[in-house]
């Protein structure tokens, strides 16, 4: 199962790819395999019309990229529907993946972000017994290679020189948002490998 804040499926380019792949490889398969659920940042929030779609104790893993919120309304109710997911739907033996923005996480709680990994470790457990999961493992994955973040600034001037140029999104962000410079590929996030309490 995979939730999260990107709604490419909504395209239907995608949509007919995704299914012309599930009929090419999955549909085709002699022996049974697990089947794929996903949903969007919007979907989560008309929960109570789609639940009774999932079957009980199903899943073996679920992803949740990006999906987290500052807002505290959100947040919570994201969250309840995070935690009945898991109730109902994880397999006893499954696991959780959670891609989470650094500078959400830290919002969160109101914390500043610095070079403390017993802080950061701190930060993610209050993430996790929110949702009522435990840490398996977690890893901090950053363009900078530094949990403290840089100013404005000095982050421009890092991505100009060492950060790859985003050479397809750039143009269209100009086009259509009159974005003045030129966007690099980076990267920020906890991945965050969970399981229930």
């Amino acid at each position: 199962m995979h939730i999260s804040y990107y709604s490419l499926e909504k395209q239907d380019a995608f949509q007919f790819r995704g299914l012309q792949f599930w009929r090419r490889y999955i549909e085709s398969r002699l022996t049974p395999v697990n089947a794929f659920f996903r949903f969007v940042t919007t979907d989560i929030f008309t929960w109570k019309t789609q639940s009774n779609n999932l079957p009980k104790d199903f899943f073996d893993f679920i992803v949740i990229s990006h999906c987290f919120f500052t807002d505290k309304a959100k947040r919570v109710e994201a969250s309840n529907t995070y935690k009945q997911i898991f109730a109902t739907s994880l397999k006893n033996s499954g696991y959780i993946l959670l891609i989470v923005q650094d500078k959400k996480l830290f919002k969160i709680y109101d914390v500043h972000q610095v070079e403390n990994q017993e802080q950061e470790k701190n930060v993610v457990d209050k993430f996790l017994a929110e949702l009522g999961l435990e840490s398996v493992w977690y890893k901090y994955l950053t363009s900078t290679n530094s949990r403290q973040p840089l100013s404005g600034v000095e982050f421009g001037k890092f991505a100009r020189e060492k950060l790859p140029k985003q050479l397809y999104m750039s143009p269209i962000l100009q086009q259509y948002f009159g974005q003045k410079h030129q966007l690099h590929y980076t990267l920020d996030d906890y991945i965050i490998l969970a399981k229930k309490s």
